[in-house]
């Protein structure tokens, strides 16, 4: 069953220097743009990370620091990856925790605003652990009865992952054929920070961490103002700061 598109959607895969959002960084980049037509267009780019890659993370993707050091930085490409991804809903494997959350991150530390709020955010492994529970390789065995050759590599775990979909599109149909169907029936999450140190209940922006956890943000924000210069300059991730900040004068422009 063909995936039935009003735009069109980015699957992305990141490789990294590590897990954490805040002082990680990308070293390979794989994007598949899916067009409303279904037709496929790839980009793939090795990416300097201006740090050292840890043993650990190049013995999981396989990229040394020898392969990125004459590799343009981020803040090179990135107005060129921004282009790419225009008007593009957008899905990955695990993507609205790690893979979306580090590239908005990355773009926020070049300078530039990736918009995220009037996009569609599909991870497919909602949809996997909804149905079945496993991982991404275990996901292309089940769904498109191939192994998964060169895993970790971005380019092909994008790539799969797009596959993946669409076998579960054949398998499930209740998830309808569209994107606003699909993430209608894995349900949709209410993101504040990318990091989840703030979440929504009932409406409202509270804490989701540390003394004031389960607390409404602006309410802190009023009572105790020092908590905001605290976090700002804390080793917090830079979407984190951003929707504090926009918490913060939200918060001052209404009236008393």
């Amino acid at each position: 069953m063909p995936l039935q598109l009003q735009r069109p959607i980015a699957f992305i895969d990141l490789e990294t220097t590590g897990t954490n959002l805040g002082t990680d960084r990308i070293v390979e980049i794989a994007i598949v743009r899916i067009g409303k037509d279904n037709s496929r267009t790839n980009k793939r780019k090795l990416i300097n990370p201006e740090m050292p890659i840890p043993v650990g993370a190049s013995d999981i993707h396989g990229i040394t620091d020898e392969m990125v050091k004459d590799a343009p930085t981020f803040r090179q490409v990135a107005n060129e990856l921004k282009q790419f991804m225009e008007n593009c809903d957008l899905a990955g494997y695990n993507s609205n925790r790690f893979d979306i959350p580090l590239l908005v991150e990355e773009f926020l530390r070049a300078g530039l605003e990736f918009e995220v709020g009037s996009r569609r955010l599909l991870d497919v492994q909602k949809i996997f652990h909804l149905m079945e529970q496993r991982t991404l390789s275990a996901a292309y065995k089940f769904y498109c009865n191939k192994t998964l050759d060169g895993a970790h590599s971005a380019e092909v775990d994008a790539t799969a992952t797009w596959e993946v979909l669409e076998a579960q599109l054949v398998r499930y149909p209740q998830l309808g054929d569209s994107v606003e169907s699909i993430i209608k029936f894995i349900g949709e999450e209410q993101i504040v920070d990318f990091a989840r140190r703030f979440v929504m209940v009932n409406g409202v922006e509270v804490f989701n961490f540390g003394k004031h956890k389960g607390r409404p943000v602006a309410d802190v924000l009023k009572s105790e103002p020092q908590y905001y210069d605290w976090m700002m300059k804390g080793d917090f991730p830079l979407h984190t700061k951003q929707k504090l900040t926009e918490i913060l004068n939200r918060t001052l422009l209404k009236k008393p």
